[in-house]
Formats: structure tokens, C-alpha cells, sequence
């Protein structure tokens, strides 16, 4: 296995890379929508609650081709791999997610983005394919030695404004956070698996053709409805429903531990054990929590419920050599939370790996 750190917009610079590669990662994740800082901190919940995760820019350069190109040198420059993409950007598939007018074109665009991250040389995207995305986290003293981290305490669920999907913003205009008077209508399960079904049948001969995986996330958190849209994968078992909508090699899991461990009825070990073997896994999101939905925070990546060594046993077991990451974690109190934190993740699963790979 290979030891990753997925790095959002912000921290997509030499400095952050040289940190990831003298803390033993050779493999990044670049997460490109979103706004995650606050006073030189990553955090793990929005800036402004109302307005999710800011807005949705569709003109960044950094979807282009040569934007591309561009961050897979810069990442190679540092010595590291840049292994996957994580998440079309709100602004260029909105309608594709709410089936709306420009749902064509906006197709389109995400067919020229998969061409473009393959000539790019960049073996995986990944995606979350959900209208009401990751929103209700609170942030409070939930981990390990009163340490800030995120959790999801069942609150009340509003309706989405117009000019919003996946917790961003798209359409300005529009959008009246506070009292909208236009709201995203109902989705219902049959018609969140239509679109999906569209999404992938024609998307999925692109990714085939430019060598790249479409690594779906589970949905996080794994409610079976969210804010009044339907979800895909709130349960581990649903993913053999997305296979068989699209039996590809190019058709994987974005396999979130954590959001897997969060859901009710889920067995993370059996989930992880069988979707391994059957080689689906793209690549690993290492995250531990304590709770299920609707009540669980998340924890230190050795101090929740779920025992991540046994996890990377299991895959160790069936022959899993891709990336892992520790997707987000608790922050450590001292001058610099995240780069304290991260170390700390890293230096876990660096070491546990080791261990596994060498029985």
C-alpha cells in the first residue's frame, strides 16, 4: 500500500508538498472545490454555515487542460505522484445533479475534464454524485483530550435554496441563504438512480477511453435522505447496485472508512473485505469516528470504533497496493493544528502499514 495525503485548493503549493513528502507520502490527492480555511488552518467544516462550502468558481484555470498539467508537475516537482482528482467542481455539473436545462452541455464539460485529466496522466477521479453533498457538521471539543474535531448531531434539516447543490453555491443571483423564497424539489430514491444511471452510461465510455477510474464516495453523512434529496450509497451494499449499472474496471470505489463506519447496519469489515477482493477500490479514505448516524463524531485515527489496523490487515490480505489516505482528522492544540494532526495521521498509518506488510 502507498501512503497519500489528500490536499484541498489552499494547500495546493511547494510548501504543503515538500511537508507531505518529508512526512513519507508519495502520493497525492487533490481535492479542487471548497473553501476549508480559516486563519491559515484547514478546518473540516464550512466558513459560513449557510453558504456551505462558498461558492462554486467554474472559470477556475486549474480544470483546464493545462491546469492540469500544471498541478501534476508541480506535484512531481516535490517528488510525489499525484494520484487522483476528488470532486467535479459544483459550478460545472449542477444540472447534471438536479437534471436541469443545461444538463447536456454541462455533460459535455465533464467529458472534456475526464479526456483531459487521462491525457494529464492522472489515473483517477474521483466524485461524490449527491444534490445536498456533505452538510450538517458541527465542530466542538469531541476527540481525544478535548481536541476540535467534527461531528453530525442530527439537525434539523432545511430545504436547499435555489443556486445551490452539493453544500455550495453556483448561481449568486439566486441563491437567499437565509429565507429563500425558491427551494431544490424533492428527490426521491427513483429519481436520484435515474440520473445517476445517465451520469455514468455516458460517462463511463469517456473514462474508459482515457484510462481513468470514476471513484464514487459514499455518501457522507449516510442518510437515506438529506435536506429532502434522496442518497445513493448510505449503506455499504448499495455499491454493487452502482457496478452493475456500469460492470467497468473503470467503474470503482472511492472507499471512505469512516463515512462506511458511520452507517447504521454496516459491517465497515465485511464491506471493506469484500469490495477489496473484488478489486473495486481505487483508493482509501483512513478516518475514524465513534457513533452512527444520526449521532457520531469523528476521532482520532487510533481512538474511535472502528480498528483501523484490522481494516489495513484486510486489505493487505486481498492484495490492495493502492493509495491510502487519512482524509481529515481532529485537530492538535499547538501553533500549527493541521500540520500537527496530519503528522500524526501519517506517521499512524505509515507505521501500520509497515507492520501489516511485513506480518
Amino acid at each position: 500500500m502507498k501512503l497519500g495525503l489528500g490536499l484541498y485548493r489552499q494547500l495546493l503549493n511547494p510548501e504543503t508538498l515538500r511537508f507531505a513528502r518529508q512526512a513519507g507520502v508519495t502520493h497525492i490527492v487533490a481535492h479542487l472545490p471548497g473553501h476549508f480555511v480559516r486563519e491559515g488552518s484547514k478546518i473540516i467544516t464550512s466558513d459560513q454555515a449557510a453558504y456551505g462550502f462558498g461558492v462554486s468558481d467554474a472559470a477556475d484555470p486549474m480544470w483546464t487542460a493545462e491546469g492540469l498539467r500544471d498541478l501534476k508537475a508541480l506535484v512531481n516537482s516535490e517528488g510525489l505522484e499525484l494520484e487522483a482528482l476528488e470532486n467535479f467542481a459544483p459550478a460545472h455539473w449542477y444540472d447534471v445533479l438536479l437534471d436541469g436545462p443545461r444538463r447536456g452541455e454541462q455533460m459535455a464539460h465533464l467529458k472534456r475534464i475526464v479526456r483531459d485529466v487521462g491525457r494529464a496522466g492522472i489515473r483517477t477521479m474521483g466524485y461524490n454524485f449527491s444534490i445536498a453533498g456533505v452538510w450538517g457538521r458541527t465542530e466542538g471539543p469531541f476527540a481525544r483530550g478535548g481536541a476540535r474535531s467534527v461531528g453530525f448531531e442530527s439537525p434539523a434539516q432545511t430545504p436547499i435554496p435555489a443556486g445551490m447543490v452539493w453544500n455550495m453555491v453556483y448561481d449568486l443571483e439566486r441563491f437567499e441563504p437565509d429565507t429563500p423564497t425558491e427551494t431544490v424539489e424533492t428527490v426521491s430514491a427513483e429519481e436520484i438512480w435515474r440520473r445517476f444511471a445517465g451520469f455514468l452510461q455516458e460517462l463511463m465510455p469517456v473514462a474508459e477511453e482515457a484510462g481513468v477510474k470514476l471513484a464514487l464516495h459514499p455518501d457522507d453523512p449516510p442518510l437515506p435522505i438529506l435536506r429532502g434529496a434522496a442518497r445513493l450509497v448510505y449503506h455499504p451494499d448499495f455499491y454493487q447496485r452502482v457496478y452493475e449499472l456500469a460492470p467497468s474496471p473503470m467503474n470503482a470505489i472511492e472507499l471512505c472508512v469512516g463515512t462506511v463506519s458511520e452507517m447504521v447496519g454496516a459491517d465497515v469489515y465485511e464491506a471493506v473485505d469484500r469490495y477489496s477482493q473484488a478489486g473495486r477500490i481505487a483508493y482509501v479514505h483512513l478516518r475514524n469516528v465513534r457513533g452512527k448516524v444520526p449521532h457520531y463524531h469523528e476521532a482520532f485515527i487510533d481512538d474511535g470504533d472502528t480498528d483501523m489496523l484490522r481494516v489495513l490487515q484486510v486489505l493487505h490480505r486481498n492484495g490492495f497496493g493502492g493509495v491510502v489516505i487519512p482524509d481529515h482528522t481532529p485537530l492538535l492544540e499547538c501553533a500549527a493544528p493541521w500540520h500537527a494532526s496530519m503528522a500524526h495521521a501519517l506517521g499512524w498509518i505509515r507505521a501500520a502499514i509497515t507492520a501489516v506488510e511485513r506480518g
